[in-house]
């Protein structure tokens, strides 16, 4: 009998736990999922980025990303008469807590955010492309990115402040805070080599395709972080700091296809094959299914960069 029960007792669980996940299933609202968003500031549409999961049965959260600082957590997104909302604090200014509210329309995303400051700014999106697929069965011979002592092929995007950047004996030197540098030429799969130094306290970074930064600061010493050195911003944390001590030049290696990035910092693998789940603050824009430039970011401090060399796959 205690046999007997015991089955009982184990089919019952299957079918209630089956019998969920189909209600689950059945129910997921639309807003679930991934989205590439613009939010209208002035005459420009600035990129921001959502992520909308279920937690349990039937709680919403997510994380957001605006067009500056990292991914913040949503401790619950609300769904009513076909909105969906949510509401989180400020991160670096502001006074207000931002609150978001918008709809699903043939399968795109739009509606209105009251930003920290209290305005009102429209918003639109689409669901961001999945980008995961093999790597490529052959990479090019790397190639240099950067002149010995000319800055061609490289430009600062449009409205930036001071440029500061300069070659000199092959070492690009941004001396003090001013304008992103970004590439002229466009990427969508590659190996990056770089190298770089910084001076104590400071922070730079590079972003790959122009939307996800992959951090560069001064570390040394601190507990892996997705914001200090080697972590994709806000996102992916290293599996250990080996950061130099400021002043003295450090290397990565970074390899990018779809979402998967694999970074090589200092010699030592940090982050293997971990897929990057959306842009970071401070990216281009927000069309990740798209080719970006490589950005170096000059507007936090003092840098600089050499041997800059990438690959990317032969057909």
């Amino acid at each position: 009998m205690k046999t007997l029960s015991s089955l009982l007792q184990k089919l019952t669980l299957i079918a209630f736990l089956f019998g969920t996940i189909i209600i689950i299933a059945q129910d997921s609202p639309a807003v679930i999922g991934h989205w590439d968003l613009e939010v209208e500031y002035g005459d420009q549409w600035l990129p921001s980025w959502l992520e909308v999961k279920q937690s349990g049965n039937k709680a919403l959260v997510g994380h957001y990303v605006s067009f500056g600082g990292s991914a913040r957590p949503i401790s619950e997104v609300h769904l009513k008469d076909g909105l969906f909302s949510f509401s989180i604090p400020p991160q670096w200014s502001g006074t207000h807590d931002m609150h978001l509210t918008g709809s699903i329309k043939d399968g795109g995303m739009e509606g209105n955010i009251l930003d920290h400051m209290g305005n009102t700014l429209a918003f639109r999106g689409v669901r961001a492309p999945k980008l995961l697929y093999p790597d490529p069965e052959k990479w090019s011979k790397p190639r240099a990115l950067l002149k010995a002592n000319a800055i061609d092929g490289w430009t600062t995007p449009p409205g930036s402040v001071a440029n500061q950047w300069f070659v000199k004996d092959g070492i690009l030197t941004n001396p003090a805070s001013g304008a992103n540098l970004i590439t002229e030429e466009e990427f969508m799969d590659f190996k990056l080599h770089i190298e770089f130094k910084y001076p104590e306290g400071s922070n730079s970074g590079i972003y790959l395709r122009g939307r996800y930064e992959v951090q560069v600061e001064d570390s040394y010493g601190k507990e892996p972080s997705s914001v200090y050195l080697g972590g994709v911003y806000g996102f992916v944390t290293p599996n250990e700091n080996v950061a130099k001590k400021a002043g003295e030049w450090q290397t990565y290696d970074i390899t990018l296809v779809g979402r998967r990035v694999t970074v090589v910092a200092n010699g030592k693998t940090i982050i293997s094959r971990q897929i990057i789940p959306g842009i970071t603050g401070g990216a281009l824009n927000s069309k990740e299914g798209e080719p970006g430039p490589i950005l170096l970011q000059g507007d936090h401090g003092p840098v600089e960069y050499r041997n800059i060399t990438i690959a990317t796959p032969e057909k």
